[in-house]
């Protein structure tokens, strides 16, 4: 089966809209019903949720082809990540999806994963600062909001149900429908220049050149071209604004002295 990829991201508030007056009885009963589920997602316990993002990060693994540890890929994306075994106090895991799309996301949990066709377009610089900002992500709590709100817009309002507090497992039908709601994840530009920030320390910690951020967003930015059937859509959908990003990331790195 193959599944709709993604970066993980904050997802927009469905907008519940009333239907002239000949339908407005059953549009209000229906809005009524979606809002009293709304609320459940919205009141979900932080234990509820940790239940569902293992759920979900599972059902992405299964669902996808991972790339062994033995593989060249892996063995790249161990070594370029070793020693980054946590962020804010939650463990950190990544693995290699060996999909053609030009992607990466990281889970609510810490789950960070990187899509081979992305590592055969960046150096180890350029990757180790997406890494990054998908790390930033993680740490700024942006995915656990946005998978959140996913539960809130792909009605999965059923299968948010709780009995006795513990929270009723998704179907897969479900999860499905949740990967799909996650396909058009979106964070705020607030959200992704703070990740891009975190980005940009991320490599200076790991003493490469921050200037790689910028690299990997003009990299990207040339393989889109023109084209709308392009892979990379998705990314460019979910990262907006990649020009004034760039320059945002050269003037700093620029100040402080780093150059190509």
């Amino acid at each position: 089966m193959k599944l709709k990829t993604f970066i993980a991201a904050a997802i927009a508030l469905m907008v519940l809209a009333v239907a002239p007056a000949a339908s407005a009885q059953l549009n209000i009963g229906r809005a009524a019903k979606s809002l009293g589920k709304a609320a459940q997602a919205v009141t979900l316990t932080d234990q509820q949720m940790v239940q569902y993002v293992k759920e979900y990060i599972d059902w992405m693994d299964k669902h996808n082809p991972v790339l062994p540890d033995d593989d060249p890929y892996t063995q790249r994306l161990n070594r370029l990540t070793e020693g980054l075994t946590s962020v804010e106090g939650m463990p950190l895991n990544f693995k290699v999806y060996n999909v053609i799309d030009v992607n990466a996301f990281a889970c609510a949990d810490g789950s960070v994963r990187v899509f081979a066709a992305l590592m055969d377009i960046m150096d180890d610089d350029e990757l180790l600062g997406v890494i990054g900002h998908e790390v930033g992500h993680v740490a700024h709590k942006d995915s656990k909001k946005a998978f959140k709100q996913a539960l809130l817009t792909s009605a999965l309002m059923d299968g948010v149900a709780s009995t006795n507090g513990k929270a009723a497992a998704l179907t897969d039908s479900q999860l499905g429908k949740l990967g799909e709601a996650m396909v058009g994840a979106s964070y705020s530009k607030k959200q992704e220049n703070a990740a891009d920030e975190y980005g940009y320390e991320f490599l200076k910690s790991h003493n490469k050149n921050p200037r790689a951020m910028a690299k990997s967003f003009k990299k990207l930015k040339e393989l889109q071209g023109d084209t709308k059937t392009s892979k990379v859509n998705q990314l460019f959908s979910s990262h907006p604004d990649l020009d004034s990003r760039i320059k945002r990331m050269e003037e700093r790195a620029d100040k402080e002295g780093y150059t190509e």
